[in-house]
């Protein structure tokens, strides 16, 4: 690591940035890890915008047919 970090006691994994005083993971799997999780929790939330849009869409169209149909009575 830089040589601006000293290691957390305890942790092997981690170090701590002399500078900024912020904790640092340097075990790469887990960094991968926790972006896969990042990155599907990011996928499933597009998808439920997604699907939101489109009931929204579809309870417009369905909107405007209730009120064609009343227009022909």
């Amino acid at each position: 690591m830089a040589t601006n970090t000293l290691k957390v006691q305890g942790f092997d994994d981690l170090v701590r940035d002399i500078d900024t005083k912020a904790i640092i993971n340097t075990n790469r799997s887990e960094y991968n890890s926790y972006m896969k999780r990042v990155k599907s929790r990011e996928s499933g939330n597009d998808m439920v915008r997604g699907l939101v849009t489109e009931i929204n869409n579809l309870k417009k169209e369905l909107y405007d047919i209730k009120k064609d149909v009343k227009k022909g009575k």
